[in-house]
């Protein structure tokens, strides 16, 4: 499986505090707020402790606030 093959599916990661760690490889993962794919070099915003990834900061911002 190459990793930057479209057809190998979304990488399932482990997120931690400044890195993350792929454990099954993947061009992509899935923003757990909109569903929107990211690649994998443009990864830039999660959670630790809920280890979900977050397309921009305004997803990992509404992530954060109460609901309404």
């Amino acid at each position: 499986m190459n990793a930057h093959d479209p057809s190998s599916g979304a990488a399932t990661v482990h997120y931690g505090d400044g890195e993350f760690a792929i454990l099954k490889p993947g061009p992509y993962v899935l923003c757990a707020v909109t569903g929107r794919t990211i690649p994998l070099e443009a990864l830039r915003y999660w959670s630790v402790e809920r280890q979900e990834a977050y397309y921009s900061p305004a997803e990992a911002l509404s992530r954060m606030l109460p609901a309404r």
